[in-house]
């Protein structure tokens, strides 16, 4: 290897590539290997998928010599995969939040399970005819565990959950699927039935005043270890990772409160065990606070625990009952007395103690008794729903869509109330710059939302509106009014002018559509499309700016969608957001995207998923344009989500070839050739020609310099280009019945075009890989009969020496993309020594009958390092020039 060749290879290796995963089975043969893998940073597979993975394994059922399906056998490879699984739930620390987090029910149920089995808890004995003082602290630790998970389930399954929508069906993924679920529910079924003795059983536990212990890494190998060997130490005071009695009440507290609260919906009484194991939980986290290692508590969550207690239970101080606006508010939904609690929610405004998550709970039950058919409800949904948009303005947060919808037919008494709102929800002289100003805009937006002229000077001639806004401000209101509604005149104005003339709906109209087109962000797009829909229902607002192109193969699916309105934003946004993809303004091309794909989630799975491709196509580009060019390497997470959809086979999903494309440049951009080479699935390989193309360059920059290990592979590479810069002859009949050839046609038997290929070569980065394919371009080059001067290149000798049928191709359209892929090359590194001297040859070869002409034309580094080459082959004697 050359020199220069040697200095680029150590430089490109300094790109490590994305290690292979750690596969199970390898934790089966190196003992030592489960801790190490433990103490990275971000180990690979992580721990809960460990578990999962060894779990899975050992609980595979097997089958006997009558094909008959058997349950797992109990051999020592399937007890050393749950010793490895009941390990790294260890090394979390029996973390319930965690593994609850991460591991299914089944799969919990089943290391659990382990658990009590290997802490020596007999098989088939009910937990709560147990004295837990009297058995070895880890086997109680595990007893609690268990029924600790148990009672927690329970709850947990208790809450609601927002269903996933399905995506394409696959059978063996919905068996699976279905499996889970009915087996969660089976267990789920058995817990219920044993809840009120783990409930006894953690009642015990508080009782208890001692230290536990749970099992850790070691304590687990003792276990394993011949009985003879222990000594006892496991089931000594000392064994295992102490949790101090105070950390264990505090949990038990906690999950039986939990578990009180949700039983309390059935029998009200319940509230007060809760109401009295949550404040115990609050008494004890103050007391272990500096000193906790085990115990992890939700105090957010305790504390809408406690709040919610001190509203359902009954109190002898009906004043301290009274003292929380909590309480005030449940008081008046019970009693009904709803103008009460509107004042509770004006005077919150000022003092915002009541999160807004808890203001739309109480308008949503509201709304509900509403529906139920109580009319006298609707004034205080929207006093109610008044407050809460008010308080959104200040805090800087959008407007809630249900505030329009009670907004649709404004009155005197409304616009009053509103104005009531906005006055009480600031004092003007403690009240920041910023608050004034969202105040003002609120009320301003309110003016130019509003058709009747009345209802528009009520606000504006109120004395907060004029307060806030400026003089310059209201003249400018009115004047946009005064253009927009027919016959308005908020000035004094004694006579009819020119500028009370009504502005015509379709000036309105086009004003909103030039909005439209300068705008960049995804709300006011959409604010503007729901104004111009009210307008008018006959128009495709998604036609008008011709500028605005999407691809066919999505707007045939985004022209299918049935409402009007969603089909515009989901086009223009897509529009934008790709225009501004190509102009390199990823900022605002992520916005759209983002926003985009917010709103078709909702209703297409496809376009969904169509929004995910383009949005992983931004992430390229946005790297390769930033961090990239300074040689930083991408997150594991892109890599990873290009693979993902290389590899991806959801059907009927509208894909970009330029995606594919974007995607086999980027893994081989960063020398992701193991990848490529070894890992990509053979289907992808036979059905996506850049996958192809992709795969076969990397295994031959895998393999090289050794010319003899990479001409396997090269000879692939090589076939497959020649096929590409082949042309198709064809034969015509002329009309004096002779038959001609006609040639110079690119040909379809290749696996892309030449153009594409092109275009493809023109995204790469990689000196070797750029080296490589520019190799084997100026091997074809020479392989012509009519060839004067080779041209020098790297690697050469690892092609093959001839082609079977050198008429079918088009040498001279390989001679331009020699051309076109050395200048490129040199863009890329203008100092590349193979690259200068391939260049200069060209240029030798091209004027080699006018030499002052080809001196003229010569790059100057091309011309220093070709000038000593030529001269000691023999070509062309320096001192003859």
């Amino acid at each position: 290897m050359s020199a220069e060749a040697a200095d680029r290879e150590a430089a490109t290796s300094c790109r490590p590539c994305t290690p292979p995963q750690t596969s199970w089975f390898e934790f089966l043969l190196e003992e030592a290997l489960l801790e190490t893998h433990l103490r990275k940073a971000a180990p690979d597979p992580s721990p809960v998928q460990l578990i999962i993975q060894f779990l899975e394994q050992a609980s595979k059922p097997s089958l006997n010599e009558q094909n008959q399906v058997q349950p797992p056998p109990d051999n020592k490879r399937n007890r050393i995969l749950k010793l490895l699984a009941l390990k790294v739930a260890a090394h979390l620390k029996w973390d319930l939040d965690i593994l609850e987090k991460s591991l299914s029910v089944p799969v919990l149920n089943m290391l659990l399970n382990e658990l009590l089995c290997i802490s020596k808890v007999p098989p088939g004995t009910k937990h709560v005819d147990m004295d837990l003082s009297s058995l070895p602290p880890t086997t109680a630790m595990a007893i609690l565990l268990y029924n600790r998970w148990a009672i927690r389930t329970i709850v947990q399954s208790s809450f609601p959950v927002k269903l996933v929508k399905p995506g394409p069906p696959q059978l063996n993924i919905m068996t699976q699927i279905q499996q889970e679920k009915e087996l969660t529910e089976n267990i789920l079924k058995v817990l219920k039935e044993q809840a009120a003795d783990s409930i006894l059983v953690l009642e015990a536990a508080l009782k208890l005043n001692k230290d536990l212990y749970v099992h850790t890494i070691r304590t687990l190998d003792l276990l394993a270890m011949e009985p003879g060997m222990v000594n006892g130490e496991t089931e000594s005071s000392t064994a295992g990772l102490k949790i101090s009695a105070e950390e264990i009440q505090c949990q038990v507290c906690y999950d039986l409160g939990a578990v009180y609260f949700q039983q309390g919906s059935t029998n009200s009484t319940i509230y007060e065990n809760a109401k009295e194991k949550f404040f115990r939980t609050k008494e004890l986290i103050s007391k272990i606070a500096s000193s906790s290692l085990h115990c992890t508590i939700d105090e957010k969550r305790l504390a809408g625990y406690c709040q919610a207690c001190g509203v359902l239970t009954s109190s002898s101080d009906s004043a301290s009952q009274q003292s929380t606006p909590y309480s005030q508010i449940h008081s008046c939904m019970k009693s009904g007395s709803y103008q009460e609690l509107v004042k509770i929610f004006l005077e919150d405004n000022l003092t915002l103690s009541l999160p807004i998550q808890f203001r739309h709970s109480v308008l949503r039950e509201l709304f509900q008794k509403a529906q139920q058919g109580n009319d006298a409800l609707d004034e205080i949904c929207f006093k109610v729903c008044a407050c809460n948009t008010v308080c959104d303005v200040m805090q800087g947060r959008m407007i809630d869509i249900q505030f329009n919808q009670l907004f649709l037919k404004p009155n005197k008494e409304k616009i009053d109330f509103l104005l009531e709102v906005c006055s009480r929800s600031i004092h003007l002289e403690h009240a920041s710059e910023s608050s004034q100003r969202k105040m003002a805009a609120f009320l301003k937006n309110l003016c130019l939302g509003l058709e009747d002229l009345q209802l528009v000077f009520m606000i504006s001639s109120h004395e907060l509106f004029i307060t806030l806004l400026k003089d310059d401000e209201r003249k400018l209101l009115i004047d946009q009014m005064r253009k927009r509604s027919p016959r308005i005149n908020l000035c004094t104005k004694p006579v009819t002018s020119f500028y009370d003339i009504p502005a015509s709906a379709s000036v309105s109209i086009g004003q909103l559509e030039h909005q439209l087109i300068l705008s960049m962000d995804p709300w006011r797009i959409r604010q503007i499309l729901i104004e111009l829909h009210g307008m008018t229902s006959e128009r495709q607002f998604w036609t008008v700016s011709c500028k605005w192109e999407v691809p066919n193969v999505y707007g045939n699916v985004i022209l299918g969608i049935k409402d009007n309105l969603t089909r515009d934003l989901v086009y223009i946004l897509m529009a934008k957001g790709l225009h501004c993809s190509a102009i390199k303004d990823f900022v605002h091309a992520k916005q759209l995207f983002a926003a985009c794909l917010e709103l078709v989630t909702e209703f297409s799975p496809k376009l969904r998923q169509v929004m995910l491709n383009e949005m992983l196509l931004l992430d390229i580009y946005t790297h390769e344009a930033g961090a990239g060019v300074s040689g930083e390497r991408p997150p594991s997470d892109l890599i990873s989500r290009v693979r993902g959809y290389l590899e991806m086979r959801v059907p009927d999903i509208p894909l970009r070839q330029v995606i594919a494309e974007e995607c086999v440049a980027f893994l081989l951009n960063w020398r992701e050739n193991e990848y490529l080479t070894m890992q990509v699935p053979l289907p992808l390989v036979q059905t996506n020609p850049y996958v192809k193309l992709g795969q076969l360059l990397a295994a031959t920059c895998k393999e090289l310099p050794g010319p003899k290990e990479s001409r396997r592979t090269a000879k692939d590479l090589w076939e497959v280009v020649v096929q590409i810069c082949s042309v198709s002859n064809q034969h015509k009949r002329g009309n004096d019945g002779r038959v001609s050839l006609i040639k110079h046609r690119e040909s379809t038997l290749g696996i892309m075009y030449r153009s594409e290929l092109l275009s493809f070569i023109k995204k790469l980065r990689e000196p070797l890989v750029l080296t490589t394919i520019l190799s084997l371009f100026v091997k074809l080059h020479n392989v012509r009969e009519d060839i004067v001067n080779d041209i020098a290149a790297e690697h050469i000798s690892i092609w093959p020496s001839s082609i079977p049928n050198l008429q079918s191709v088009d040498f001279e359209a390989v001679a331009v993309t020699v051309k076109e892929l050395v200048n490129y090359a040199l863009t890329i590194n203008a100092n590349n020594h193979f690259w200068l001297i391939i260049q200069a040859d060209i240029y030798f070869g091209d004027k080699k009958n006018d030499k002052m002409l080809l001196f003229a034309q010569l790059p100057y580094p091309a011309m220093m390092l070709w000038i000593p080459t030529m001269s000691t082959s023999g070509m062309l004697p320096f001192w003859n020039i």
